[in-house]
């Protein structure tokens, strides 16, 4: 296996995050989001998605490598209220400290050589140093791979849930949540 790292995005990277998103839902995502979504993506609007996304205030975009190329991203910042708050709608006590893993996507063909760990590692050592305490994010919950991976990781559904429609199905999401003191075993 070539040098695998990872690093901040910047903006030059969006076509390539664009064509990593696009090309994953094609292959992995297809059945879960419908047909008609995945064909949807248009790749210029998902690179001018990714670059203002990587310029957003309080938002870092991490990118995997594994030697030249490419191989998936993550995206972590603060979590909106909405995103931290309970099922009945109110804040936990931890709200203001708790981020939020908002995508972390990894081609399939350079699955399982550790790169969705070394992102999660590394968006949370940056998190932890810009205070926050906790972290949350939401997976579709017939993606066992995804699940897989974020309980391996010491998290776990905190039993809220939600609904996203995709304009071709609905998606069922559980929210998981997990500590930030996370590190890489050799």
């Amino acid at each position: 296996m070539a040098a695998a790292e990872v690093r901040p995005a910047v903006v030059s990277d969006a076509p390539e995050i664009a064509r990593i998103q696009r090309d994953t839902w094609r292959s992995a995502y297809t059945e879960l989001l419908g047909e008609a979504a995945v064909a949807g993506l248009d790749i210029e609007e998902l690179e001018k998605t990714w670059a203002e996304t990587i310029e957003y205030p309080g938002t870092r975009v991490f990118l995997a490598t594994e030697g030249e190329f490419t191989v998936g991203f993550c995206v972590a910042g603060r979590a909106p209220e909405s995103e931290a708050a309970t099922a009945d709608g109110s804040l936990p006590d931890d709200a203001s400290t708790t981020a939020l893993i908002a995508s972390l996507l990894v081609e399939p063909r350079w699955g399982r050589r550790g790169h969705a760990g070394r992102l999660l590692a590394n968006a949370s050592a940056w998190l932890r140093e810009d205070g926050a305490t906790r972290g949350i994010s939401w997976v579709a919950q017939t993606d066992h791979a995804s699940l897989g991976f974020f309980r391996r990781a010491g998290w776990s559904p905190d039993g809220t849930v939600r609904i996203l429609d995709t304009g071709s199905t609905n998606v069922r999401e559980v929210r998981l949540t997990g500590g930030l003191d996370l590190e890489l075993t050799p």
